[in-house]
């Protein structure tokens, strides 16, 4: 089977979707990369729901995508002693490092990297940005704020602190054994939470020794002020819209989306569209209006893929979700404008970052395809770059891609207008025009007479010499 759209799509599961039947209809509705939130359930529910869906990629011989996703650090304020407690506008309230419970008055910020940071006059955000307090006075122990947005303050609740770096690793504890064990199990890609800076990304390179790629999630105001290094120094970007706009302004949350995709799409680097997509199908059967477009949006802006989060993991219409973003996207790409609007967002490979011999190929693959009419562009790759750098030019026919690892198949799921098989090495050049056009008819793209693109690097099975393009009319 294989997807009549580009654009791909990424579901959580959770307990609404964990069995494998589930996971069988979640594939067939449309999913082609699977979540697994590490925020929640245990490692061996996650092992479970790792092995269905092996088990399903089996069923269907088709490469599947799994991202583990870290939680990374949680900040929250400690417990009070009465329960909640109302801050007023105006009112004065102190956090400090004292373990004892709260009052009206004070409450534990157990994180003295916070104090570290902060400065008089610097902004926290308490409950998901619901309440706003101003810094006063501050030293290595506590903080006195003055309340600027007033609430309702529970136990536990979460402190963003805005326009701050944080002197905090991206990786705690608790995900440095998540990570151990998502790699153990053949995580395809790594979701790198609470990312600040590119160091961050290299910290978790160093953990991971080559075993999964890393997605960064773009949730801090931090990590847009140093946009280009950390998507260079990705292989994947998420923007997670929904803690994004705890710190920074809602109205600015579409501009840096735009900005990001943009980015990534010149730096031929796969982005997720994230975070209440289609929120209110947790709870109904149809989104709003107002969701569809934003999906569509995304698809029209030329991103690798939109997600679900609740809606399929938690949500009463987990299948419904993932068949009307399915809809969506097929509907986004059937619209004349969709073509036209990505070639005129296509940025040419003129940059030290993207300039390279496999960028020169797969400039000129793009303009035989179109001038073609191609059937499809058939990649032969080792670790995945040349479809990467080809998925990158957005060209009109799609990307089949074929790979002798594993996993590199797997990965490449993620990717836009790639279909991923996990394809024999090839060995002699005379076979490579023959094993493309089988593999392109048996997967249901190309019919005897068409054309379609080849791609692929001399000599076989070493990554990094993508130097041939070659035209082959099926036969």
């Amino acid at each position: 089977m294989h997807r009549s759209r580009r654009a791909k799509i990424v579901a959580t599961l959770g307990p609404a979707s964990s069995s494998q039947d589930m996971i069988r209809t979640l594939f067939t509705a449309g999913v082609d990369v699977f979540r697994m939130n590490f925020s929640h359930g245990s490692h061996a529910d996650h092992a479970e729901r790792f092995a269905a869906v092996r088990a399903v990629e089996q069923e269907f011989a088709r490469p599947i995508g799994i991202l583990a996703d870290l939680q990374g650090p949680k900040l929250r304020v400690g417990r009070f002693a009465d329960g909640p407690i109302v801050l007023a506008q105006g009112a004065a309230f102190r956090f400090d490092l004292d373990p004892a419970l709260g009052t009206a008055q004070r409450v534990q910020l157990p994180h003295p990297e916070i104090f570290a940071a902060l400065v008089p006059g610097a902004e926290l955000l308490l409950d998901d940005g619901k309440l706003r307090v101003r810094v006063e006075r501050c030293d290595a122990q506590s903080a006195d704020v003055t309340v600027l947005v007033g609430g309702k303050l529970s136990e536990r609740k979460g402190v963003n602190v805005p326009g701050v770096v944080l002197p905090i690793s991206a990786l705690t504890a608790k995900d440095r054994a998540d990570l151990d064990t998502a790699l153990k199990l053949g995580a395809d890609w790594i979701a790198l939470s609470f990312v600040q800076r590119p160091e961050d990304i290299h910290e978790a390179r160093q953990l991971i020794q080559g075993r999964a790629g890393i997605l960064a999630k773009l949730e801090k105001p931090a990590a847009i002020d140093r946009l280009e290094e950390i998507i260079a120094a990705a292989d994947a970007i998420m923007v997670a819209r929904g803690d994004l706009g705890v710190e920074l302004p809602a109205e600015q949350v579409p501009a840096i989306q735009k900005r990001i995709v943009k980015l990534c799409r010149k730096l031929g680097k796969p982005v997720i569209v994230a975070t209440q997509m289609l929120e209110s199908m947790i709870e109904s059967p149809v989104p709003t209006r107002a969701e569809a477009s934003d999906v569509a949006t995304a698809i029209y802006d030329g991103a690798d893929a939109v997600m679900l989060s609740a809606e399929s993991a938690a949500g009463k219409y987990p299948v419904e979700a993932v068949t009307m973003m399915n809809r969506i996207i097929e509907g986004t790409e059937a619209d004349a404008q969709y073509r036209q609007l990505l070639d005129a967002s296509h940025t040419a490979a003129d940059s030290a970052a993207t300039a390279d011999a496999t960028a020169a190929i797969c400039c000129a693959m793009r303009r035989a395809a179109t001038l073609l009419k191609a059937q499809a562009i058939c990649c032969f790759t080792t670790s995945g770059h040349t479809s990467l750098r080809a998925a990158r030019e957005r060209p009109s026919a799609p990307i089949l891609s074929l790979s002798p690892e594993l996993q590199v198949a797997r990965k490449l799921a993620l990717a836009w207008g790639v279909h991923s098989v996990h394809a024999p090495n090839i060995v002699h050049a005379e076979s490579l025009a023959p094993e493309a056009c089988q593999v392109a008819r048996e997967q249901g793209f190309a019919a005897p007479g068409g054309s379609i693109v080849i791609l692929a690097g001399m000599p076989f099975g070493q990554s990094g010499t993508t130097n041939m393009l070659r035209i082959a009319v099926v036969e």
